[in-house]
């Protein structure tokens, strides 16, 4: 099962991948694409350790997701990524202009032959006005191009707002 949950921040969609990947029943491997750039987002870092269940194993990949994906997946595991945002802008702000390319193609190219579940999650960044810098704009592009693709490759897609998840592709208990 491949799925892929979208929301605004704080929607609730990471717990509700994390709910699904304890649902699963399999090993989890939490695949972290966020880095510490900051105090505050080392902290944010460092709360969301503490909310993970201690048993599952976690990966920090910031930018080469499709190998960690490759490295992970397997029929008995259950992969969450949090979260594809993360990894987009990392990939923007990467001084290799052609790494974003790369990985992109890389990310969509493997999806398909991952064993296992594979869940993840992504900010929806599309629903407010167009920004006015040039690389706000293009961040909220690529994010939308880059959803659109998944979506088509995932078995379930699903929207959260205010904790409540929206099946748009598939179905949720």
């Amino acid at each position: 099962m491949r799925s892929l949950i979208l929301g605004g921040a704080r929607s609730g969609k990471s717990a509700l991948a994390e709910r699904i990947a304890t649902e699963s029943g399999r090993e989890v491997v939490y695949i972290a694409t966020a880095q510490g750039g900051d105090d505050e987002m080392r902290e944010r870092i460092a709360h969301h350790r503490t909310q993970r269940p201690s048993h599952w194993r976690c990966v920090e990949e910031p930018v080469a997701l499709a190998a960690a994906l490759r490295d992970w997946a397997d029929d008995g595991r259950c992969v969450l990524v949090d979260c594809l945002t993360l990894w987009l802008t990392n990939l923007l702000a990467d001084p290799d202009a052609a790494r974003f390319e790369h990985e992109r193609v890389a990310l969509l190219d493997v999806l398909s032959d991952l064993r296992g579940d594979i869940v993840l999650v992504s900010n929806e960044v599309g629903l407010g006005v167009v920004p006015m810098g040039a690389l706000t704009r293009r961040f909220v592009d690529e994010a939308g191009r880059l959803h659109q693709a998944l979506a088509r490759r995932c078995d379930r897609v699903l929207f959260v707002a205010a904790g409540l998840p929206l099946a748009l592709k598939g179905t949720y208990e």
